[in-house]
């Protein structure tokens, strides 16, 4: 399960606000971006 802060998200729990700078110089604001629909977030995590 993912963690947000020391807390496990379960099904059904709230996603915790995140603010991300995108690509195109814009934000996106996350759950505000999914408000009164489905969403689908994939992060890459690439090469660390």
């Amino acid at each position: 399960m993912a963690r947000a802060g020391n807390v496990i998200l379960d099904s059904g729990d709230p996603f915790p606000v995140v603010r991300l700078d995108t690509v195109a110089h814009g934000t996106l604001t996350l759950p505000e971006a999914f408000r009164g629909g489905w969403g689908v977030f994939l992060v890459y995590r690439a090469h660390w």
